[in-house]
């Protein structure tokens, strides 16, 4: 089918004419989301505190629970802030922490149990190599003060979907505890706690729920919640004491992002319109393949093979064609209406191309097409990976 006689995109286009946002969040929102950050709230105000109370009611339903065993802690910041007040909280003083690294995000986890002077240890992969269930095994069968484990769920730094499940069955049957960094991927890949053995997970508004920075959540079993009292470092990232406040008084102890809320509710209305989670998940599937497929075929070649590309962001070699310069493209993509991320590897140059936020597979094809339009325009030929980038690849498991 030729491109003009596609279906049109089953979305708007960005109603303000901004680009499309293909990043792991920020990332393009409905009309509908930024439209509810309209009105005003009154943060101590009674509608405000059945917003939140509403909130954490839905988040806790596509976490698979009822209120009954676990509860939703929202924390005012960024994915960041959540992640290190669910650390410097739910780890008390003589926790020991193994923290499976492959990429950015898990080496972030690592330096904030640094700065919090919490005891650790680390299985860093590298960039991209995902941490298996035998290699966790020995390392908590060697060393009994192992008292949590934390995974990163999509290391978005390299576009890779770690396996969970695997992880989690093997911390459970160790006896151990399992944390979760699900930011970029909760609200889209499953993380049902009927089916996954975890402590407690976090995540972030502004990821696949499509909603706007301002405010991460923790989503833990309220047993983990009652022992946090005491252990954390910070006060205003006290998920301990931010939890005792909403059992309370409904309110957040302090100012909250209520903007950022009131959008997050018409996102969370969207996500249960559209499905939930599994239509979500259907939906960034297809937007991921007709993208790779459309990239491929113009010679670009993926880091990872195809069992652990995850539907919220992959990650391209640059080509070896001596005309090609990221920035270059990067600003010719913007132009066209797409605004793609940087690479974050070390040892070969690359980008990243999201998959999530209000767009579909029509979308994707016009990024396929602006993708061939640049490569155009610089006099590359072909978008062939250098010998390194493929020798670097081949290190990955099967």
């Amino acid at each position: 089918m030729d491109e003009k006689n596609r279906p049109a995109s089953a979305f708007p286009a960005p109603h303000m004419g901004e680009p499309y946002l293909l990043t792991p969040g920020p990332l393009t929102t409905s009309y509908e989301v930024k439209q509810a950050m309209l009105k005003d709230w009154g943060s101590w105000d009674g509608d405000f505190r059945a917003m939140t109370a509403s909130l954490c009611t839905k988040l806790l339903a596509i976490a698979g629970d009822d209120g009954t065993e676990y509860d939703c802690v929202p924390m005012q910041g960024s994915g960041t802030f959540a992640v290190e007040a669910m650390l410097g909280s739910l780890l008390g003083p003589n926790s020991k922490t193994l923290v499976l690294v492959n990429g950015a995000y898990g080496k972030r986890i690592a330096e904030t149990l640094r700065y919090l002077g919490r005891n650790h240890l680390v299985i860093d992969k590298g960039d991209y190599m995902p941490p298996r269930g035998v290699e966790v095994a020995a390392a908590l069968a060697g060393d009994s003060e192992i008292t949590h484990v934390v995974l990163v769920h999509c290391e978005t730094s390299s576009g890779i979907l770690n396996p969970v499940r695997e992880i989690s069955e093997i911390v459970a049957a160790a006896g151990r505890k399992l944390l979760i960094d699900s930011m970029s991927a909760f609200g889209a890949l499953p993380l049902d706690v009927r089916d996954i053995k975890y402590e407690a997970m976090i995540s972030s508004a502004n990821k696949c729920i499509e909603g706007v920075p301002g405010f991460g959540f923790i989503i833990a079993r309220k047993s983990e919640l009652e022992a946090a009292k005491g252990n954390s470092h910070s006060l205003s990232l006290d998920v301990h004491a931010q939890w005792a406040n909403f059992k309370k008084t409904g309110q957040w102890r302090f100012t909250p992002p209520t903007h950022a809320v009131a959008a997050f509710m018409t996102a969370l209305e969207m996500h249960e319109a559209e499905g939930g989670a599994p239509a979500r998940l259907a939906r960034y599937e297809r937007n991921r393949d007709v993208m790779v497929a459309g990239m491929r075929d113009l010679g670009f070649e993926t880091l990872l093979k195809d069992r652990w590309l995850s539907p919220i962001i992959v990650t391209f070699f640059n080509p070896a064609h001596p005309n090609f310069s990221f920035p270059l493209f990067y600003d010719l993509m913007k132009a066209k209406g797409f605004i793609i991320y940087p690479g974050k590897l070390t040892v070969v140059d690359s980008f990243r191309i999201g998959c999530i936020g209000r767009l579909d597979e029509q979308v994707m094809r016009k990024v396929v097409t602006a993708a061939r339009e640049s490569l155009a325009e610089m006099n590359v030929d072909s978008a062939s990976p250098p010998d390194a980038a493929l020798k670097e690849r081949a290190r990955l498991a099967a």
